[in-house]
């Protein structure tokens, strides 16, 4: 990892502006160990679209099911052009074609409610029932066209981003081009799924810059009413087709649709009339700037191009602490929501080897995230050997009295291929006691857990991949999104399909951390929307802490063999409540002198083993 001793916040970011050596200013934020992205198995599979090499460690895939009828491309996907002359055949298959999307089917994100996930795509969005366990299977499909297809999903309710200009009201196909389309659609679409052999869209709200995501945030006083806040990345609709929409930048134009995100209410009672009640400028800086944070351009390692903010990308919510966290194209931002309907900015970091903050995860506890830097759109082959480590990589910060502090990098530690397109993408946690884990998409990349407990040592302890799409050239594909969801991992894969896959045990990741994990069952998972996660006292999350203290050496043998008989016993139905109350107070002193993730893990086990005893 790269751990810099300065990670900017945004009041330093007038000073590098002002520099005339703004890039090399901005190189200078000190020392640091920087990640070696080694050559190694991943590094070298065979290529294949359905029948590329693997690799795993710490996970096996269990099922592979192809894309849905309906949305398979013909033509593979998209292949960025690799000169003029493709370029130009691109511009001129695209001239005049209304239906033209170069991610036309692409799969995207995914949601899961009720036993059956829901995967977006460009073209709509698929259902599958996994209530079994077993192999998934697809139980809708609901062609939508208009990119990018994210999904949400709250009851009887799915939400649906749109962002292309080839989203119509009804869903049908475009069938004609122009700045002004009356019967255009961009924004969020809400479908009622009571009937999954019937959807039916009963509303459709039009923003500005189209939904690129999207993010339910309930609110805190009434349980009737959910709000939606739209991401829009795209550029602004002329105002002949949406009268709330201008252009431009603020000095200039002072309502411009630029810099600011779009808050949704939706009465639960009749989500028919949800509707826009709030733009709020949450870049504004203290005099009122609405330009308030990072202006863009060249800076960092390489001199990369860095995106303007005047926008967010993804917006994660944590209702319990009453935060989110804003992955906004030029800074990461911390959100105060505790009135969903305002929110408000109270902490923002730049760095100058972020090129465009993508998306945001909080660890469970709530005093860390992980944003993530989507180098280059994901189109591009950025996980090279001779590629920086800061590109395209996770920057793992901390939160403390509200206030956002960049700590370390990390990137895949694999050398992926000059076919692969490969960027951090989309992840969640893993929810084992004692650790932060995140499993996370790298596109072509394949699909990798961190452990980030240490914030300033974050590293792999779990992969899979498979070889590129062509050994030719470069296409598009990968994974999307991989989630942890109720006790596997799914992986939204852009060419091929769906993938799940299960964890197995391994010196980094024990069979009770995986138990413990797959106890964690919900009704609904979203993206961008996170929940508290709480265990119920057993002998796996006991063991968890042990596997882990002894992993760490932090457990001397004797405590290491009483403890494990302790739950061994407790496992078998007769546990030994005197035994585990007499290591309650040992476990309590070696916390006293401990401290980090050592500390927690003795305090927490000598709390549980306290509960079960008394």
């Amino acid at each position: 990892m790269t751990v810099r001793k300065a990670l900017l916040s945004s009041a330093a970011v007038l000073g590098l502006l002002l520099s005339a050596t703004a890039a090399s200013a901005q190189q200078s934020s000190g020392p640091g160990d920087t990640q070696q992205i080694p050559t190694e198995v991943r590094s070298g599979l065979s290529a294949g679209l359905d029948d590329a090499g693997q690799a795993a460690s710490g996970m096996v895939l269990e099922h592979s099911i192809g894309k849905a009828p309906g949305f398979v491309d013909p033509d593979i996907g998209f292949s960025p052009p690799r000169n003029a002359e493709e370029g130009q055949a691109l511009q001129a298959r695209s001239r005049g074609n209304p239906n033209f999307s170069v991610l036309g089917m692409a799969n995207t994100d995914m949601a899961v409610s009720d036993g059956k996930l829901f995967v977006g795509n460009f073209n709509g969005f698929n259902a599958y029932d996994i209530s079994t366990g077993g192999e998934p299977r697809l139980v809708m499909s609901v062609v939508c066209p208009g990119g990018q297809g994210d999904v949400s999903v709250h009851g009887n309710l799915l939400f649906m981003s749109v962002e292309e200009g080839r989203g119509r009201l009804d869903c049908s196909a475009a069938t004609t081009t122009g700045d002004v389309v009356a019967e255009r659609f961009r924004g969020v679409r809400i479908f009622d799924i009571s009937d999954l052999n019937a959807p039916r869209q009963i509303a459709a709200v039009q923003t500005c810059r189209g939904s690129h995501t999207h993010t339910l945030v309930p609110s805190p006083t009434d349980a009737d009413v959910l709000y939606v806040y739209g991401q829009g990345t795209s550029g602004v609709r002329k105002t002949d087709e949406l009268a709330i929409c201008t252009d431009g930048q603020p000095d200039a134009n002072p309502e411009t649709a630029l810099f600011s995100i779009d808050v949704i209410k939706v009465n639960l009672s009749h989500p028919q009339d949800a509707a826009i009640v709030n733009r709020p400028r949450i870049f504004a800086d203290g005099s009122g700037r609405v330009a308030g944070l990072w202006r863009g351009g060249r800076a960092g390692i390489a001199s990369q191009n860095t995106a303007q903010t005047n926008q967010c990308h993804d917006i994660t919510v944590y209702p319990e602490i009453g935060l989110a966290g804003g992955a906004c194209s030029g800074n990461g931002i911390l959100l105060d929501i505790a009135d969903p309907e305002h929110p408000t900015r109270v902490s923002d970091i730049f760095d100058p080897d972020m090129a465009y903050w993508h998306s945001a995860t909080f660890n469970n506890a709530g005093d860390k995230v992980v944003f993530t830097d989507e180098w280059g759109g994901g189109i591009g082959a950025r996980c090279r050997a001779e590629d920086p480590a800061t590109w395209g990589a996770n920057m793992i910060a901390t939160i403390e009295n509200r206030t956002l502090t960049g700590r370390s990098f990390h990137k895949l530690p694999s050398a992926q291929g000059a076919t692969e397109n490969c960027v951090a993408h989309n992840g969640n946690l893993v929810p084992v006691p004692g650790r932060d884990l995140m499993v996370q998409a790298w596109y072509q990349g394949g699909i990798s857990i961190m452990d980030f407990t240490d914030p300033t040592k974050p590293v792999e302890i779990a992969y899979f991949d498979r070889g590129p799409i062509s050994a030719e050239r470069l296409y598009v594909g990968g994974s999307w999104s991989a989630y942890w969801l109720n006790g596997r991992v799914y992986s939204s894969e852009i060419a091929r399909g769906l993938d799940v896959l299960r964890l197995v045990p391994t010196d980094q990741l024990s069979a009770a951390e995986i138990a413990a994990a797959e106890s964690i069952i919900a009704a609904e998972i979203n993206p961008q929307l996170q929940t508290r996660v709480s265990w119920a006292d057993s002998p796996d999350v006991a063991q968890s802490y042990i596997d882990q203290l002894t992993r760490a050496g932090s457990l001397e043998g004797d405590a290491v063999t009483r403890a494990a008989a302790v739950v061994a016993g407790w496992r078998s139905g007769s546990i030994d409540k005197r035994a585990a109350a007499a290591l309650v107070a040992p476990l309590q002193a070696a916390a006293e002198k401990a401290n980090g993730a050592g500390k927690a893990r003795l305090t927490a086990l000598a709390d549980l083993l306290g509960r079960v005893s008394a």
